[in-house]
């Protein structure tokens, strides 16, 4: 049986069965019939993620932005369960799966919205799906996934695990292990934190809060409108603000200043509610930045924090934090039912 982690966030979809990895925009877009190539076009799986299921068919990341009329995109987590996990993680599942494979999949969930949503995504999930990754006329590649196990996790609980767990999913970091953390997920839409004690979960110090990452970019794109007249997608700022600059009606517009005011307020706001939701627990000996807001605000929220503070940084993208973790999880749950099948 493949371990698959996948992560269907506001902002990205992400999976991974380990070597390669999956990432696009959580854009899904109405199919259209593209009647010309000019055939001198890098053409990835990435420009031309286009896919049927359920007899529909959907243009999805960035072949939806560019080419469909009519585009989904959602800060709603109730549309993101009900709407769009099911087309955008098993799209990306099948990416990494071959015809008629049998796959054990761990997903996450904002620390707030897990206990009214687990059970739904894995109903959602689990089972037999038909997908069909079409070409440029229409027809191309089917396959049948087969979803036998799926757990869902708090999302925050992914860095965790891929700081405790090695490749196989065996659990290495005995430091990790044997203190008392909390993790600050800093996301697109929600940040989450969670608070461990030696590995048990602390309930009353893990929660959701409503500021990510789209507050910054809401702030840029309004700034921008005043400026510009033009109301900027969210989903299309990403270049800009990592770059610094944007080019609107043929005029280059520098934004680097603008972007370190919105971080630097926004950073404040992230280090007020650490303080405040952990305040009586001043024995915590380590807290964990990740998300994919962590790299871009950790020099920002670093000073305004009493404590050790640790980056989550590694050779791949930090946006895949959480995923590469749900990737050990499963794996780690894959042999320990196979060591306890064994010995019974």
């Amino acid at each position: 049986m493949k371990a698959i982690g996948v992560d269907v966030g506001f902002g990205f979809t992400k999976a991974t069965a380990g070597g390669e990895y999956i990432i696009f925009k959580s854009i899904i877009g109405e199919y259209a019939d593209i009647q010309f190539h000019l055939g001198l076009e890098e053409n990835t799986w990435e420009d031309n993620l286009q896919i049927r299921l359920e007899d529909n068919m959907y243009f999805l990341g960035e072949l939806a932005e560019k080419q469909s009329s009519v585009q989904q995109y959602t800060l709603d987590q109730s549309k993101l369960v009900g709407e769009f996990v099911k087309i955008l993680a098993v799209a990306a599942i099948g990416l990494l799966t071959e015809e008629r494979e049998t796959v054990s999949v761990v997903t996450g969930l904002p620390v707030g919205y897990y206990r009214r949503d687990a059970r739904r995504v894995q109903e959602i999930l689990k089972g037999v799906h038909r997908i069909e990754y079409l070409g440029d006329q229409g027809k191309g590649t089917e396959k049948q996934i087969n979803v036998a196990k799926i757990k869902i996790i708090p999302q925050p609980m992914g860095s965790v695990f891929n700081l405790l767990l090695d490749e196989e999913g065996s659990p290495t970091n005995k430091k990790i292990a044997s203190q008392k953390i909390g993790v600050v997920d800093i996301g697109f839409r929600t940040t989450d934190f969670v608070l461990l004690d030696h590995l048990r979960y602390i309930e009353r110090g893990s929660s959701t809060t409503d500021n990510g990452m789209s507050r910054c970019f809401s702030l840029i794109a309004n700034k921008l409108r005043q400026k510009t007249g033009v109301s900027v997608e969210l989903h299309r700022l990403y270049n800009a603000i990592f770059t610094g600059s944007i080019r609107i009606r043929g005029k280059e517009y520098n934004i680097t200043n603008l972007k370190n005011r919105v971080y630097s307020h926004f950073a404040s706001q992230i280090a007020n509610d650490i303080n405040r939701i952990w305040e009586n627990d001043w024995d915590i000996d380590l807290i964990i930045l990740t998300g994919g807001g962590a790299k871009e605000l950790f020099e920002y929220i670093k000073p305004l924090v009493e404590g050790n503070l640790l980056l989550v940084e590694g050779r791949t993208d930090p946006r895949l934090n959480n995923v590469l973790g749900y990737l050990k999880y499963a794996r780690y749950d894959i042999n320990k039912h196979r060591t306890e099948k064994q010995e019974g």
